[in-house]
């Protein structure tokens, strides 16, 4: 018998897999295996572990026969308890169960029903509810091999997500009382356990809870996922800590009380997120079916990823994208916080900050500087585990955001405590319209709110009109769809007038990239994304001159033209520049010059493909694939996009040495070939 004899059989069908299950496993049910002759030929076939007799084998049924096996040797469950093709009557209508597990007392009773035909989820659970109901059955099993959920029937017929079954040995209370630590949920993170993200539960959840609840999804998803990450920072702060964000057992009712003190307890600990009377609006029964769904997912890790998707999915239901900006994709953002190569002494500003992507992932880089400085080990939970006062107040004094949307700053502030311990400085002020921000920053509702950030953002002004300011880093992707034509924002700019007339449109793309030269003191260095045709339409001309007139162009970067797929196809580029800065004794020592070399290139490996999907590495590293569990992993679990910005490290500690050892996963790509260019041209900030 070959040992690939499985996964032959399964890879003949799109609807099951052996992902789900150990060598071990697989390896019992191949010595079980042989192979019978038919009217038809050879075919395979085992002796049914329940059954006690010959059964042809189909891909169904070696799922059904791998979980029965577990079952059995796992959970400790006996053969006698165990019923294939259970009869489930709907009137005159009989349909099978695949797998019932009795109840000990009464074998007349199911306990636990199991499917294992059903090649969607969503069609599987339809299917396990009407099973459910019609035999009474509190607990109930989906899987095809690659992905499983397990559920709780409860009162009114609705189904609730639990981690596991219980053993022989257990009832279902004590998978629920259990303790339950962080520890604990990055055992059980269904994200890693199903292949499934945040943003597919999240539309799970509309589709059976949220869209028939009467509320703003938005906002009630945001409250949720507030809470939870509050309860996970909690667990990586505090030893032993006991999760709270999960049904142990209490009633709808109850369960509403504990989520909505947790809530408060994150408002209060966070504040300036949510109004201070904020309350969560869902019925105890539509929470209790959300937590459910949310409970065994992991958000916190070595990065921001796993909310940054759901994020990214809400906030363009909420209309983001009609604005004409997007969320960058991280793994740009991340080649131009490389390429930028932030230091912990150098302020950095966004100043179309969506969700704060380049302010947050400046400051995980600027981080981990400096625990590789300090030879500290780079934690499995590099966002949730507590950071030193250095850290602390880096994020607290050198770190700003600027966004006119107010359901984007409050994502992006969450995002920004959340990495800042506490403290944030992203505020919710239009970029353009500096000459109205004495008006909107004297209201005393965005005082409340934003003043303490606001006062430091001044310490950083170079006159009272909010028009110059000494930043050392700025990274944006402002929105370039739409015109401005306001006459008194447009008088404020060397681009709002051509040939002495005041022009009467101006794309805002344009009006950004003068913004963000007068954000730059001399010296400081900027990279912004902008449509394709700024760097080649004859008619921009002038916007280049303009640049080139003020500060060095340091690199452009062409991205690939899936980069901002689903949203828009429109083809962009990377443009890196430093402010020109004469003075030899200042550290961004930068002189002007009117020949130098430029650092050109393009992206080849696109990181998405045509309908906006993100491509990974194989584990091979021979091809592609978007299906994150067949995906080449780094450290931490997270599948690695397939692209040459940079290349993608795993930080090993050697206990010995005390020292992080750097493991290469994928190739060089733009950002080390442009960091070979910086120290050639001896760059101030590559030095």
């Amino acid at each position: 018998m070959k040992s690939e004899t499985l996964v032959q059989i399964v890879n003949n069908t799109h609807t099951h897999s052996l992902t789900l299950f150990s060598k071990d496993e697989i390896a019992w049910l191949e010595k079980r295996i042989f192979t019978r002759k038919t009217k038809k030929g050879e075919e395979y076939a085992v002796k049914c572990i329940v059954r006690d007799k010959d059964i042809k084998l189909t891909p169904e049924e070696i799922v059904r026969q791998l979980y029965a096996h577990r079952l059995i040797d796992e959970y400790g469950y006996s053969v006698s308890r165990l019923k294939f093709e259970y009869p489930v009557y709907f009137g005159r209508e009989r349909k099978s169960a695949d797998i019932v597990v009795r109840d000990k007392d009464d074998l007349n009773t199911p306990y636990i029903i199991i499917e294992t035909k059903q090649p969607m989820a969503k069609d599987g659970r339809e299917q396990l509810k009407s099973y459910t109901l019609a035999t009474g059955s509190p607990i109930a099993v989906w899987t095809n091999g690659e992905s499983i959920t397990y559920h709780q029937r409860k009162d009114p017929n609705f189904f609730e997500d639990i981690p596991d079954i219980p053993n022989e040995n257990q009832s279902l209370s004590d998978i629920l009382n259990k303790p339950f630590t962080l520890e604990d949920l990055i055992r059980e993170d269904k994200l890693t356990k199903t292949g499934k993200s945040l943003k597919d539960l999240i539309l799970e959840m509309e589709d059976e809870v949220l869209a028939n609840a009467g509320v703003d999804v938005f906002e009630e998803v945001f409250k949720l996922i507030f809470a939870k990450l509050y309860d996970e920072k909690s667990g990586a702060q505090y030893k032993g800590y006991n999760l709270k964000f999960r049904n142990s057992g209490q009633s709808n009712t109850e369960l509403k009380e504990k989520i909505e003190s947790l809530f408060k307890e994150a408002c209060s600990e966070w504040p300036g997120v949510f109004p201070d009377d904020a309350k969560i609006a869902l019925t105890p029964p539509h929470l209790s079916i959300c937590v459910a769904s949310l409970e065994t997912v992991k958000l916190f890790n070595s990065n921001l990823d796993v909310v940054d998707d759901a994020f990214e999915y809400l906030m363009n239901k909420s209309s983001k994208g009609e604005k004409g900006q997007y969320f960058t994709p991280r793994y740009v953002i991340d080649m131009c916080v490389r390429m930028l190569n932030p230091k912990p002494t150098e302020t950095m500003i966004d100043t179309a900050a969506g969700s704060s992507g380049f302010p947050v992932h400046t400051i995980f880089y600027v981080w981990r500087q400096m625990q590789l400085d300090a030879n500290k080990e780079i934690s499995h939970l590099f966002t949730a585990s507590p950071k030193g006062k250095e850290e602390i107040d880096y994020v607290r004094n050198k770190v700003f955001a600027i966004d006119f949307d107010e359901k984007t700053v409050r994502v992006a502030r969450t995002l920004n405590l959340i990495a800042g311990d506490g403290h944030t400085n992203v505020l919710h002020l239009n970029t353009l319209d500096f000459g109205r921000w004495d008006t909107v920053t004297k209201q005393q509702e965005w005082t409340d709110t934003y003043n303490e950030g606001y006062k430091k953002l001044r310490k950083l002004e170079c006159d009272p009109s909010h028009a110059y300011f000494e930043f050392d880093i700025l990274m944006a992707n402002p929105p370039f769809a739409g015109e401005i034509k306001e006459g008194h924002l447009l008088s404020r700019y060397e681009f709002g007038s051509k040939n002495g007339k005041q022009q009467k449109s101006v794309s805002r793309d344009i009006l950004f990239i003068e913004r963000n030269i007068n954000f730059l003191g001399a010296g400081g260095r900027m990279a912004i994304v902008l449509p394709q045709g700024r760097f080649n339409n004859v008619t921009d001309q002038y916007i280049r001159q303009f640049i080139a007139d003020r500060c060095r162009i340091l690199a452009v970067i062409g991205l690939d033209g899936n980069t901002f797929k689903p949203h828009t196809g429109t083809k962009t580029s990377v443009l890196f520049v430093q402010k020109w800065q004469n003075d030899k004794n200042k550290p961004n020592y930068n002189p002007k010059r009117d020949d130098y070399p430029i650092f050109f290139a393009t992206q080849r490996k696109e990181g998405k493909n045509s309908r906006g999907d993100k491509i990974f590495w194989t584990k091979d590293k021979n091809g592609t694939t978007t299906d994150p569990k067949l995906a080449l992993l780094d450290q931490y679990g997270h599948p690695i996009v397939y692209h040459d910005l940079f290349a993608t490290y795993n930080y090993i500690w050697d206990e010995k040495a005390k020292t992080n050892r750097l493991k290469q996963l994928t190739p060089d790509g733009i950002a080390e070939a442009f960091a070979q260019f910086a120290a050639k041209e001896k760059l101030s900030f590559f030095r």
